[in-house]
């Protein structure tokens, strides 16, 4: 074993990542396929049904903003068990979910939840894996992806074996908790590795995790703009495309499992477009304009009714759209050598991202209010794969450093809040 490897976090650990991401989207795919069952169930609005993506979604994107702060009294492992914390109870919460307020109170706080979490869990990885960040990136992100996918599929399924009008899409949505409950203890079970460990982090200086400071950067800025729009694509599929399935005749099932193909496309890509990136050097932008390219293909053979099978559809956008998160994360971290500062510019790119992104079901519900059928909403979102096309091409590896210049204090670091966390990988 290298020296480089012996410092790294260990393969238990990483097994732990990818259980504690696993939680990050299911709870949010879980409801796109039993809409119809729950809207006769509570009397929701189809105007108020894209707020059970849009409402997690933002609450990510502010949660994120302020997960540094949170790390920074807390420690990121107390940080993490708290956002996973805040899933299981959420999801939990909806097996006695009576009507539209509390499905949506208990979307928004699973969205904060999974905020804390992604703001903190990247700098972890980064600290944990120096040497492999483009792999471990990809597999927490492959990991989200994948969550998103036993969502979509599974939920349905289990509301369709249980049955009865109200009680199948209750279990179908609360089930989740189970996995937030196995991943929490997984996580806090890492510090029985290291006797005596403490769970809350030394402070760090506030000037070099504060998210403020990136309000001021243009590269932290066209990070968030980038990370925004590519998300808003996914949420608009999470939102909406088994319904616009659905109204061609198809069964929650059946509209689950497209999106579940999807994920499973984004889970692929996912794993493979930061190695394969990171293995032919630091500039990402070939590969970033590669799953832009998917994303246009795939939105406009929706726009223009192409002859292509839908699974040949979810799979084309599931490539585009899960390679390009998975990229955009590598892409932030390259930006700073430092793990925390690093972790703060994702934190940031993540924050104004999905708040970016919780807008997207909502412009495409109304186009789609608007003009009768999805054809528009479709068209719409190929634009804006359109305009990202020459948005990606100014990330030049070789202006990193001048594009973040003055961002962080690089004379201090503040790597205090994500020590803790490797400190028990290595043990494990």
């Amino acid at each position: 074993m290298t020296a480089t490897r012996s410092r790294e976090g260990g393969a238990a650990f990483a097994c732990v990542i990818v259980l504690v991401a696993l939680n990050l989207r299911a709870f949010l795919t879980s409801s796109s396929p039993l809409l119809e069952p729950i809207r006769l169930a509570t009397g929701i609005g189809f105007h108020a049904v894209a707020l059970l993506t849009v409402l997690p979604m933002f609450a990510m994107g502010a949660m994120s903003l302020f997960g540094s702060a949170v790390g920074q009294r807390i420690g990121a492992r107390g940080g993490i068990a708290l956002g996973l914390g805040a899933i299981a109870l959420a999801c939990a919460s909806r097996y006695v979910a009576g009507g539209a307020a509390a499905l949506l109170w208990s979307a928004a706080l699973a969205g904060a939840g999974v905020g804390l979490v992604q703001a903190l869990m990247p700098g972890v990885v980064k600290q944990a894996y120096p040497a492999r960040i483009g792999v471990m990136t990809g597999l927490y992100s492959a990991a989200i992806m994948g969550g998103g996918g036993l969502g979509a599929m599974a939920s349905p399924w289990v509301a369709h074996v249980l049955g009865g009008a109200q009680a199948d899409w209750h279990a179908g949505l609360a089930m989740w908790a189970v996995l937030a409950t196995v991943a929490l203890l997984s996580w806090l079970g890492l510090r029985r590795a290291v006797p005596g460990a403490t769970t809350a982090a030394t402070p760090a200086p506030r000037q070099n995790l504060s998210w403020q400071r990136c309000f001021r950067s243009p590269r932290a800025w066209l990070l968030a703009v980038c990370f925004g729009l590519i998300n808003g694509g996914y949420t608009s599929l999470v939102a909406w495309l088994p319904h616009f399935y659905a109204q061609q005749g198809w069964t929650a099932q059946e509209g689950g499992s497209v999106l579940a193909l999807m994920t499973a496309a984004q889970v692929i890509a996912a794993l493979a477009m930061p190695a394969l990136a990171r293995s032919r050097g630091r500039d990402l932008r070939p590969w970033l304009a590669l799953t832009l390219v998917a994303q246009l293909a795939g939105f406009a053979a929706l726009t223009f009714d192409l002859p292509v099978p839908p699974a040949g559809v979810a799979i084309v956008l599931g490539f585009g759209l899960g390679g390009a998160f998975a990229l955009c994360m590598v892409l932030a971290l390259d930006h700073l050598p430092d793990p925390a500062q690093a972790g703060a510019l994702a934190g940031f790119m993540q924050g104004v991202g999905f708040m970016i992104a919780a807008l997207a079901p909502f412009v495409t519900g109304w186009v789609r209010e608007q003009t009768g059928g999805f054809t528009m909403a479709w068209a719409y979102l190929a634009t804006v794969v359109v305009v990202l096309l020459p948005l990606m091409l100014r990330f030049d590896p070789l202006r990193y450093a001048a594009a973040t210049a003055g961002l962080f204090d690089s004379k201090r670091t503040a790597v205090a809040t994500v020590r803790p966390v490797l400190d028990n990988a290595r043990k494990v």
